[in-house]
């Protein structure tokens, strides 16, 4: 991939590489910069990108796709390790009312994908897998979210999360900067084991160490979240 000259915006950061011919936006792009919220925020959790346009995405909000997501089972778990937000049929006010009254505010990395094609199959397909690391394959020309501009608007946050450990080149250009900002102005900022059904690729020996945990995917991702969380 050629290098990138990176252009500054006011709100985001571009990577231009090529025109491009149909955008994918991210679904929820009008939350991205917590324009919408009616509460100061404490804690930002961030993911990479929720993509608009690729078939069979059902998701209503951030983390939607609960069948292969344990985002809100597990970060209510984080306040209350009784409660769960994750179960069909869930109203997403329910997730925005949890937000608000634990001062959670989500986001994500992705702003646009601008060379993104809705013709190309290639593209279709690398967005439908949601895999961070095609996006990193297949697109160049990237709109970012200006994280760095939402910590400068809400100084209540004082905590920021990555719900990814991957090291994918283009995310983690962004979120050292995220991760020097935080140095800088004593925000505790760190990284979470993915959310998703792929962290079953992390789990080593936990299954046959708890034989007895019936639902051992969500308790090990509970488990990995709360040896990171907080201070």
């Amino acid at each position: 991939m050629v290098d990138c000259p990176i252009i500054w915006t006011e709100k985001k950061k571009i990577f231009l590489v090529e025109s491009s011919l149909m955008p994918c936006p991210h679904k929820f792009q009008e939350y991205l910069n917590l324009e919408k919220l009616d509460f100061l925020p404490e804690i930002v959790i961030v993911g990479t990108f929720n993509p608009a346009w690729p078939e069979g995405n059902y998701a209503e909000w951030f983390y939607g796709r609960i069948r292969n997501n344990y985002f809100w089972d597990v970060l209510p778990r984080m306040i209350d390790p009784e409660l769960s937000l994750r179960r069909k049929g869930i109203h997403t006010k329910e997730w925005k009312l949890f937000c608000k009254q634990n001062k959670f505010a989500l986001t994500d990395l992705i702003y646009c994908i601008e060379d993104a094609d809705s013709q190309n199959p290639a593209h279709r397909e690398a967005l439908k897998s949601y895999s961070d690391a095609s996006i990193c394959r297949y697109f160049s020309a990237i709109t970012f979210t200006d994280i760095l501009g939402i910590l400068h608007r809400f100084p209540t946050i004082k905590q920021v999360y990555l719900t990814t450990q991957a090291t994918i080149e283009v995310f983690n250009q962004q979120w050292i900067e995220i991760e020097n900002y935080g140095q800088e102005n004593g925000l505790t900022v760190k990284r979470l084991l993915t959310p998703s059904a792929s962290a079953r690729f992390q789990m080593g020996t936990y299954k046959s160490d708890n034989p007895l945990d019936k639902t051992p995917l969500r308790n090990f991702i509970y488990q990995q979240w709360k040896n990171t969380w907080g201070t």
